[in-house]
């Protein structure tokens, strides 16, 4: 079936009608693109059987492609108007919920009904990390996350040993992550100045960092990357001290020698075991708490 929600002059009349102009500040654009689409669904690996979450589903292209797939879907939309819009196009849907609320405020297990459920979204560039975190991190985390997010910002969650960043840990820890497909500007309306990405990650069973040490680790990791380029050797200690975990210069260059690291290596070459070995050293003389 064509998904009519993909034409562009349908699109045009309906921001005109309600009055929305897309937010470059917020990174609001709509996908108007039926390959990139594609790319996003078949990612999310969508069922018969599946419950999905949308986060931010704007006029409904991608919520169009999930109610004809999905057993059943959750759309949350911050945006009255948008609301009101989704009501009127798919207001006779059965398998449709929408949710007029703040993503980041809102109770993903009482949205699923604790049911196992994915999460398929286009979602708005300033607050990718933010909706990211708050389902890995919640006690109801998703099997699935599927999303379109700015290229660069996949990138960096998909990074290897040698080009870690802090963000890359927070999520690895929780997820297995993979650039599915890379979506050019002109896939969207208006135009982003940056190509985007489909990103897709698995909830791991069994988290790379047990939850209970999680927070000291990445306690840890920021501090580690507060200057990043330079020698951790030099920089653990002054870190640490931004992040108020004081020790002396010597004491973090010994506990990495006990960890095995090499005090000449960047923050961004040490894989997430060798955080937990330093953080355990840093335990050991510090409160982590």
């Amino acid at each position: 079936m064509h998904n009519p929600m993909l034409d562009v002059a349908r699109v045009r009349m309906a921001l005109r009608q309600l009055d929305v102009k897309p937010s470059r500040a917020m990174g609001q654009n709509f996908l108007v693109d039926a390959n990139a689409l594609a790319a996003i669904v078949d990612a999310g690996e969508i069922t018969a059987q599946s419950l999905v979450v949308e986060v931010g589903p704007g006029l409904g292209v991608l919520t169009w492609e999930l109610v004809h797939q999905a057993g059943a879907v959750v759309s949350i939309e911050l945006d009255k108007r948008l609301i009101a819009r989704l009501y009127a196009e798919f207001g006779a849907y059965t398998n449709l919920t929408l949710v007029n609320h703040d993503i980041l405020k809102s109770d993903i297990a009482q949205i699923t009904a604790r049911r196992p459920y994915r999460v398929v979204a286009n979602l708005p560039y300033a607050i990718t990390s933010p909706v990211l975190r708050h389902f890995l991190e919640s006690d109801h985390p998703p099997e699935l996350m599927v999303v379109l997010v700015q290229r660069e910002v996949a990138q960096r969650i998909c990074a290897t040993p040698g080009d870690m960043s802090v963000l890359a840990h927070a999520m690895q820890i929780r997820a297995v992550p993979e650039l599915v497909a890379v979506v050019p500007p002109e896939a969207f309306m208006p135009a982003p100045a940056v190509h985007s990405a489909v990103l897709r990650l698995r909830h791991r069973a069994v988290p790379l960092v047990a939850p209970a040490d999680e927070h000291k680790v990445m306690r840890v990791i920021k501090a580690g990357f507060l200057h990043a380029r330079k020698q951790l050797g030099n920089s653990l200690a002054g870190g640490l001290a931004a992040h108020n975990i004081r020790i002396a210069r010597d004491v973090a260059q010994r506990i990495l020698q006990d960890a095995g690291i090499d005090p000449m290596r960047r923050a961004e070459m040490l894989t997430i075991d060798e955080w937990q070995r330093v953080a355990t050293g840093v335990a050991a003389v510090v409160d982590l708490a």
